[in-house]
């Protein structure tokens, strides 16, 4: 058992004054870390028995999966990221280091490329295949703004995985175990979760689904159907086709008007009393790589998802600063628009946003400082311009994937990531095996991570009330918090000692307050911590024959017989770890 007295739970009465989100306060206020840097803490023992249970549930589940775990090493050498082409491509959050013949390594943020050389240096035969790897190992990566505590921090634990396959089916077979893996984790560690469709980012592959704990306090934006099971990260989420072209509206004459303060959409819109909705937002991308131009055109209420356009326009894509814009294109930001963008100085690619397909009578910018034009419509005014998914959803578009639902916004924390890989970095860093007919191919690949120290953060965000941390049973540090009213009530100590032995011979975890302090100040450490079982011997109630027990989840407490407590904990502990 833990006792208090003999255990570091520094808990502090206030929130610390650089915590933004409840996960950071309430996990410095119970005594669960402390910061050593910037994106950099120490997990004291509170907090290490939490992230070990998370470490232990994930680990069970990989290896019912099938997969083999092995430990690579964090500090890998550049010569396999220039392999792969991501030791420049990776950017600033890639902790570049040397040791001491100077040659270049670097603090490994995930691990594609050592486990791609593990393979091709030890696998030759498909019977061989499949194989799925995995480690529990602790990542570093060098956010420009470290934040939310261990939320987003530089440094984490983290499960990654990595499948070899033959072929696509394979591929597919091993996913679909990992995706049916992360289900169970998230249950056992009893958190509302939604897996959603997601963007592949910087490790790059065919398809992926994050895994998100549902908290209004997170970070991503979850786009979900109010009928079907469709769900996206903003990033991804995409809307129903939009309405085609339809006669009902005439067309009106394009005309000019002046407008010669008014830039933003809002402020167009409210001198020619329309609607920002008929409003074209013309947004400029340039591709460094290839110097190309792009007008990305979007409805006037509707945002450009920037992930989307990068996708489109090249990876090394961005939005201009205005003055270069001003420079190379001949206008002014804030009254450019599609009429006549074949006159530009440089050539420029228009493409716009699916919902400007059927749009009648438009207003965009008439590429002239001051001036505006309305009445626009494709195929008279202008040709027809390419149409692309540019923008961000919004609540109430159609689902793209059923005809019933319509999309509803909530807020995600990003805990476990799987990837389609494909062949880019067996391909990249040349691994081959043998087919069933001797030939040479390139393994596919899949790629799962688990944030296990986010889990931690994340179980609190979604646990919590005014009064402390709110566990989960099977992430609690301990089951049952036992404490003695008044440790110098021998007889009450005596029974709260031998009741607390009791409990973990019955297969609890419990942690014992003995500490000489007041009622009150043990009982708000008790909320704070958050165990699911409060046990409270002495006082009154201990003269009475009886104990106070309080549900960490329940409004009020109750009082049993003291005789009767263990057993009734126990069943209760263990039912409820039964629904789990």
């Amino acid at each position: 058992m833990l006792k208090f007295t003999e255990t570091l739970i520094p808990t502090l009465k206030e929130d610390p004054v650089e915590a933004q989100v409840v996960s950071h306060k309430l996990m410095v206020r119970a005594g669960l870390i402390r910061q050593l840097a910037a994106g950099i803490y120490t997990w004291l023992p509170m907090g290490l028995k939490v992230l070990r249970k998370v470490e232990h549930i994930v680990r069970q589940e990989m290896d019912r999966s099938g997969a083999q775990e092995v430990l690579m090493p964090a500090v890998q050498p550049a010569e396999l990221w220039k392999e792969s082409t991501r030791w420049e491509q990776y950017g600033k959050e890639l902790l570049r280091i040397h040791d001491r013949h100077d040659r270049d390594f670097c603090f490994g943020p995930t691990h594609e490329e050592v486990i791609t050389d593990l393979v091709r240096k030890n696998l030759q035969s498909y019977k061989q295949l499949p194989a799925n790897f995995y480690q529990i190992q602790t990542k570093f990566r060098d956010e420009v703004r470290p934040r939310f505590g261990i939320m987003r921090g530089r440094e984490f634990l983290m499960k990654d995985a990595y499948s070899f396959d033959l072929n696509v089916e394979g591929l597919d077979q091993s996913y679909e175990r990992m995706f049916q893996a992360y289900k169970r984790i998230f249950q056992r560690c009893g958190l509302a979760f939604r897996p959603v469709e997601a963007d592949t980012g910087s490790i790059g592959g065919a398809s992926s689904h994050e895994f998100h704990v549902l908290a209004d306090s997170g970070e991503d934006t979850i786009a979900s159907c109010s009928a079907c099971d469709y769900a996206a990260n903003l990033e991804k989420a995409t809307a129903a086709p939009a309405p085609a072209a339809t006669a009902a509206e005439a067309a009106a004459d394009m005309t000019r008007v002046e407008t010669p303060t008014q830039k933003t959409i809002e402020e167009v819109a409210s001198a020619l009393n329309v609607s920002p909705a008929q409003c074209v937002k013309t947004l400029v991308w340039r591709d460094a790589e290839s110097d190309a131009w792009f007008l990305l055109l979007l409805r006037g209420d509707h945002e450009l998802n920037e992930v989307k356009a990068t996708n489109i326009a090249g990876a090394m894509s961005f939005m201009p600063e205005p003055g270069d814009v001003a420079s190379a294109l001949g206008v002014q930001v804030g009254f450019l628009g599609p009429v006549g963008a074949e006159n530009f100085p440089v050539d420029v690619r228009i493409i716009a946003d699916h919902a400007l397909k059927g749009a009648h009578n438009m207003v965009c910018g008439a590429n002239e400082a001051g001036w505006h034009l309305r009445g626009v419509n494709w195929n008279r005014d202008l040709a027809a311009p390419e149409f692309a998914d540019l923008r961000n959803v919004v609540e109430g578009d159609g689902c793209p994937r059923c005809e019933a639902g319509k999309l509803k916004l909530n807020r995600g924390i990003e805990v476990g990531h799987v990837f389609k890989l494909g062949t880019k970095y067996s391909e990249a860093l040349n691994v081959s095996v043998l087919d069933e007919n001797g030939r040479g191919v390139n393994p596919i690949m899949g790629c799962y991570g688990i944030g296990v120290s986010r889990i931690v953060a994340a179980a609190i965000e979604q646990n919590h009330d005014d009064n402390g941390i709110v566990w989960p049973i099977n992430l609690a540090p301990a089951q049952v918090h036992v404490i003695i009213l008044n440790p110098k009530e021998e007889a009450a100590a005596l029974t709260a000692v031998d009741m607390a032995r009791r409990l973990e011979h019955a297969g609890l975890e419990v942690l014992l307050d003995d500490r000489d302090e007041r009622p009150g100040v043990k009982f708000k450490d008790a909320d704070l911590l958050g165990l699911p079982v409060r046990l409270v011997v002495g006082g009154r109630s201990f003269k009475e024959d009886q104990v106070e027990l309080k549900m960490r989840r329940a409004p009020e407490p109750i009082k049993l017989p003291k005789n009767d407590a263990v057993d009734y904990i126990t069943a209760k502990v263990m039912e409820a770890q039964a629904i789990v």
